[in-house]
C-alpha cells in the first residue's frame, strides 16, 4: 500500500494527544516539530498563548557549532538549547508534547538533553 498523505495521520495523532496536554504559565508545554532537514522546540502557555523560549536547529547559535540540522546530533543540541533558555524565563518544569511523533531518535534525543539540562518532565 502507498501512502501518499504521510501528513495527515501526524496530525491526527497530534490532534489526539492534545486532548490531553495543555501547558499553563507555571508548567509550560513543550512542543516538538521534526522536519526532514531541521528539528524545532519551543515552551508554550496555552491560556495566554504565547511561547515562553524557543530553539531550532537554524539559528545563528546553533549553526556555529553544527552544520547538519536533521540528525541526532543536532536534536541533543536543540535540547541543551532549549533548556539553557528555558532556565533564563524561570521555567523547571514542563509538559512534554511529541507532536503526533514516536518517541523515538531525534524526539528521544531532544527530550533526554533537555531534561540533562534542568528541566523536569
Amino acid at each position: 500500500m502507498i501512502i501518499t498523505d504521510k501528513r495527515g495521520p501526524r496530525d491526527k495523532r497530534h490532534y489526539r494527544l492534545r486532548r490531553w496536554v495543555r501547558g499553563t504559565t507555571g508548567k509550560p508545554r513543550l512542543a516538538v516539530f521534526r522536519s526532514l532537514n531541521h528539528i524545532y522546540a519551543q515552551l508554550v502557555d496555552d491560556e495566554t498563548g504565547r511561547t515562553l523560549a524557543a530553539a531550532d536547529s537554524r539559528s545563528k547559535e546553533f549553526r556555529t557549532a553544527n552544520p547538519k540540522g536533521g540528525n541526532v546530533a543536532a536534536a541533543k543540541a536543540v535540547g541543551t538549547l532549549l533548556a539553557q533558555r528555558a532556565k533564563a524565563a524561570g521555567v523547571q518544569t514542563v509538559v512534554f508534547d511529541r507532536g503526533g511523533y514516536k518517541y523515538h531518535g531525534r524526539v528521544k534525543a531532544l527530550a533526554d538533553a533537555a531534561r540533562a539540562g534542568g528541566l523536569a518532565f
